[in-house]
């Protein structure tokens, strides 16, 4: 048999229902909606260039604004102009708000940026320029060539010079420029040059126009080596009679290898910056975790003052209440002629104590909530949202009964497995080993072998000089059938070599590397070690809070019973006020030795946590949440 239903109970059991709905969605939307930045970019990642290949690599790529807006959170715990926070709340805050955590969330990005960077290697110096080889005339080509090939300054013309040296001078632990590149060039002139000797041109003023186009294919090498891969090509006409050729076109397509011999050979040598940097990307992780742990720590700390700061002023407002009240009290036993003056006096100056308490209280808990104001706001205290708000801390302080406290062994092994600076300084260590393969490699002398091929080709309109019929005569087509034919090679072979006698600045160098990676060690080792001592102080510390935060607790059960019995013996005649003012001095005294040692226990446990590194876990967050500044829960 069922039991009927009321009208009444059917209609408030749908209310019921109904209510509930609209918790589970209005819990969904908040969900949803806490933790994005309001008018903000989702995301600080670099948006790279979309577009066609030609296109893509030359344009910027898209760096969001920065987010200087605070999340949604912090307004929807605002309700009737108070800021209600338990501890999980003001982390959450500072995770999704806290401008130190935004800047480390910068490092990662920018660390990815540099290994890119890294891995296109260094561009050499003393490399010339393209336009300084497409000005000069082809040797043999026109009357400037012919000087040129002679030896003879020209009247205009302009020499690259020897880019061979130039470049060899710089090599060693400088990485080749790694991403491949094209060169082109192309240079129409239109020349007059005045010959001081017409015996050649047969004219005095040597008019010639001409075309040039380079093109040159770069690419170095981890090995330590490059190879270049160019084509020229020359179009000139010249006023000249004695040109054979006239107007001419000259090609020529020239293939150069390098290699490091000793100083800059090797692919460690050559990825070291590569491989430092790709470290230094797996440790932004570290980095960020140990700015996160400090952060949450310093909230914590904030949050847990404030909360002392309001027990605190609770404590000293029911001090002011009670010295208020027996001052009323010894006034009507004044009236009465039951009290002497004087101890009224007496009561007066611990009701003006207590004012001046409850003030030195009030200001203490102002200027702590607004620290905490800073913490967990992008914008500081005199956010709009935040002006004029009080934050009120719902959470408390809970002591264990026992001391649930691990083994000192098991908290240090536990802060060598999570202390993320420790594993900072190992990474950085072998950062510092890995770079100074460079030093060493800068030890030895630098020496270059390289090798040329290149090959020429000469065309043009022929003309009768001297009864003599030129035999090159053709156009560009002629010219390229030279060129791949290989009529007339150029190929040369050889080393470049170059050795200090002393070398004390390599050396130097050496040894200076080496020195600072010892003392680097010898921190690493000092702090390693210094974990066991910081742990055993910590615990210790945290023990003695425990130990002081129960005599304090009993001392104030104690002096309550004595302020009690103290009124007590007052009110049949058998104290004094200055008795009675005393206790209550004593018991305002026990109030607050208890809410400090309450407030250094709590600080102790996070201190704790923050030497062995497992205070994000201990806090209920995890190091994804932080990175994307979204808190879930």
């Amino acid at each position: 048999m069922g039991q009927a239903v009321s009208p009444a109970g059917s209609n408030r059991a749908n209310s019921t229902r109904a209510l509930a709905l609209f918790l589970c969605l209005t819990q969904l939307t908040w969900a949803q909606q806490v933790g994005a930045p309001a008018g903000t970019p989702a995301s600080i990642d670099p948006v790279r260039p979309v577009g066609r290949i030609y296109k893509r690599p030359y344009e910027p790529a898209t760096i969001p604004p920065v987010r200087l807006g605070n999340s949604d959170r912090l307004r929807s715990l605002i309700r009737a102009g108070k800021l209600y926070l338990t501890p999980h709340d003001a982390i959450a805050l500072a995770l999704e708000n806290n401008i130190d955590i935004e800047v480390a969330r910068y490092t990662p990005i920018s660390l990815a940026w540099q290994l890119e960077r890294s891995s296109a290697g260094g561009a050499l110096p003393g490399v010339p320029s393209g336009a300084s080889q497409a000005s000069s005339v082809t040797n043999g080509q026109g009357v400037l060539g012919s000087q040129a090939a002679a030896g003879v300054a020209g009247g205009g013309g302009s020499s690259g010079g020897n880019a061979g040296n130039a470049t060899i001078s710089q090599v060693g632990p400088v990485v080749q420029t790694l991403d491949p590149s094209i060169q082109e060039t192309s240079t129409f002139a239109h020349r007059t040059a005045l010959q001081a000797n017409a015996t050649q041109s047969i004219t005095q003023a040597l008019v010639d126009d001409s075309r040039t186009h380079s093109a040159t294919y770069q690419e170095g090498f981890l090995t330590g080596g490059s190879v270049s891969l160019g084509f020229k090509d020359s179009y000139l006409n010249e006023n000249s009679p004695t040109d054979a050729l006239n107007p001419s076109v000259a090609q020529s397509l020239s293939l150069s290898i390098q290699h490091n011999l000793f100083q800059g050979r090797g692919i460690a040598v050559n990825e070291r910056n590569i491989v430092v940097a790709r470290n230094n990307l797996a440790m932004s992780d570290l980095g960020f975790r140990t700015t996160v742990s400090r952060t949450v720590a310093t909230v914590l700390n904030s949050y847990w003052t404030l909360v002392n700061d309001y027990e605190d002023l609770k404590s000293k407002q029911e001090a002011l209440d009670t010295a208020r009240q027996f001052v009323a009290e010894n006034q009507r036993r004044v009236d009465l002629g039951a009290l002497a003056p004087i101890d009224l006096v007496t009561s007066k100056s611990q009701l003006a104590t207590a004012v001046l308490d409850l003030v030195n209280s009030q200001t203490s808990l102002s200027q702590d909530e607004l620290q905490l104001k800073n913490l967990i706001s992008r914008t500081g205290a005199m956010d709009p949202i935040l002006t004029g708000v009080s934050i009120v801390p719902t959470g408390t302080v809970t002591i264990p009964e026992v001391d649930d406290t691990p083994a000192i062994k098991v908290l240090v092994a536990k802060s060598f497995a999570n202390r993320s600076d420790l594993q900072s300084d190992q990474v950085s260590l072998k950062n510092t080993e890995i770079s100074n393969i460079g030093t060493r490699n800068g030890l030895l002398p630098s020496a270059q072998g390289f090798a040329q091929l290149s090959n020429a080709g000469l065309a043009g309109n022929g003309h009768v000089v001297n009864g003599q019929t030129p035999s090159l005569v053709g156009g560009a087509g002629t010219a390229l059938a030279q060129v791949f034919g290989r009529d007339y090679p150029t190929e040369a072979i050889g080393v470049f070599a170059s050795a200090a006698l002393h070398n004390r600045q390599a050396q130097a160098d050496f040894g200076i590397d080496q020195l600072q990676l010892r003392q680097s060690q010898l921190t690493t080792g000092e702090t390693r070690n210094q974990v066991e001592v910081d742990v055993t102080n910590s615990v210790v510390a945290l023990r003695q809070a425990r130990a002081r935060y129960e005599a304090a607790h009993a001392n104030l059960k104690l002096q309550q019973e004595l302020l009690d019995g103290e009124r007590k013996k007052f009110e049949l005649g058998e104290s004094t006020s200055f008795n009675v003012v005393q206790q209550q001095r004593d018991l305002a005294a026990a109030r607050a030795s208890e809410l400090s040692a309450i407030v250094t226990y709590q600080s102790a446990r996070i201190n704790l946590d923050s030497i062995t590194g497992t205070i994000i876990e201990s806090s209920g967050i995890t190091l994804a949440e932080a990175k994307t500044g979204r808190v879930s829960q």
